[in-house]
């Protein structure tokens, strides 16, 4: 990605991040990186987005809008367009030092570390490829795993598994951390709300309609996380789903979800 101009970006998704076309995190990444361009000091505090259409490997525009500047806290606006075309409309808090209370509720899952998993290119048949190109930058240590194809029977709507972006695995730069737990706040949507149905081979996809992700620390110094999702309720058509991301310490890093509309395939 590059500026070119005062609040103006360009860059060209990649087809190797392709799920059903660029992984919806992986675009907003895009948005969420172009306000840290801009934002000095201030670190991510909060991004939500609306995807409004499916970006080609072709350049997209970038455009923000600081809707509100501040020291403190400041509120960013932004726009992707293709040639005109919608992508995404987001929006994000930047926050600077400041005090207040502390305490930390939070309780990580119950589950084996990194470490104690196998990966996934064990568990899979030999000689067996990545299901779509966005697996082949993140390795993936599944909490549970079934080879069965289809599955038996329903499974709990959860998906947990341990994450490892290949290549680099960690950024100094809190706006390029950040935009790791955008990607694993995204992900498990469909592969939570498909387990209790894969058995029967659902005709759906599922785009994603809007995204949301809350930053509460940094994970500069984390190369595995645990990304933890569960899509609870499907109805009327659409899903909704939440997703935490974890360290082996058990300090959370993010929380978020979104909702899916479902769509019949051809």
């Amino acid at each position: 990605m590059e500026q070119v101009d005062e609040g103006l970006f360009r860059g060209t998704p990649s087809p190797e991040w392709d799920i059903w076309g660029p992984m919806g995190g992986y675009i907003a990444s895009f948005a969420l990186r172009a306000v840290g361009a801009t934002a000095g000091e201030l670190q991510p505090a909060a991004f939500s987005c609306h995807y409004l259409g499916v970006a080609r490997p072709e350049p997209v525009d970038i455009e923000v809008h600081h809707a509100k500047p501040g020291r403190t806290a400041a509120s960013s606006t932004v726009t992707i367009t293709q040639t005109g075309r919608p992508i995404l409309n987001a929006m994000i808090w930047a926050v600077g030092p400041n005090e207040g209370l502390e305490h930390d509720e939070s309780v990580a899952p119950d589950v084996p570390g990194p470490d104690e998993l196998r990966p996934m290119s064990e568990l899979m048949p030999e000689g067996s490829a990545a299901p779509v190109p966005f697996w082949n930058n993140i390795e993936s240590r599944p909490i549970t795993f079934d080879a069965t194809r289809p599955p038996e029977g329903p499974s709990p709507a959860v998906w947990q598994q341990w994450l490892r972006f290949r290549g680099t695995p960690t950024f100094a730069d809190p706006w390029t951390d950040a935009a790791r737990s955008v990607v694993l706040i995204d992900l498990p949507s469909w592969p939570a709300a498909v387990r209790p149905h894969a058995w029967q081979r659902p005709p759906f996809t599922a785009p994603t309609l809007d995204l949301n992700v809350a930053f509460h620390r940094p994970a500069l110094d984390e190369p595995w996380l645990l990304c933890d999702g569960a899509a609870p309720v499907s109805t009327r058509g659409m899903f909704g789903w939440r997703a935490n991301v974890w360290s082996p310490g058990g300090a959370l890093h993010a929380s978020g979800g979104g909702q899916c509309l479902y769509r019949r395939m051809r």
